[in-house]
């Protein structure tokens, strides 16, 4: 859902970078987790405000510059559970990472390694024999079986 930057100000307030389709989509949940070094960890949020393109926060128990610190460069996550169900045909992110894409002419050209947003439309990044850039959108991607990990695509091989 995000990532934590470094450390704003004195305080134990953090800089976070969010991965969420609007920039305040983390303010939906009142408790953050976080990996540390010993694990995923909960934080309750106990402020949170937009700053800029980014968010600042304070994470309970986060009360000084170096534990703040320590929190540098870290996934934020909230758990699945808390989420809300995706629309028809709306997917999210993790559950694409791993499916194996195939082409209209049968042909595997690798697995969704990871996705990332451009102004225009999403990309999936598909890692085969080689790497390759397919935008996600549906003239391109013309079935997503989740079940059945895979996913059909109008993607010639030589692209």
């Amino acid at each position: 859902m995000g990532r934590i930057a470094v450390p704003y100000g004195v305080r134990g307030w953090v800089n976070v970078n969010p991965d969420t389709e609007l920039v305040d989509g983390l303010f939906d949940y009142p408790k953050w987790w976080v990996q540390t070094e010993t694990g995923w960890r909960e934080f309750p949020v106990e402020e949170a405000k937009v700053h800029g393109d980014h968010l600042v926060a304070k994470l309970a128990g986060v009360d000084d510059r170096d534990l703040a610190f320590k929190l540098k460069g870290k996934p934020v996550a909230v758990p699945r559970a808390e989420l809300p169900e995706p629309e028809e045909d709306e997917y999210y992110w993790s559950d694409l990472v791993g499916l194996e894409v195939e082409n209209l002419q049968h042909v595997k050209l690798g697995k969704i390694a990871e996705l990332f947003a451009t102004g225009a439309n999403d990309v999936i990044v598909v890692k085969g024999e080689r790497e390759r850039l397919i935008p996600f959108i549906d003239q391109t991607v013309l079935e997503v079986d989740l079940a059945g990990k895979r996913m059909l695509v109008d993607w010639d091989t030589e692209f």
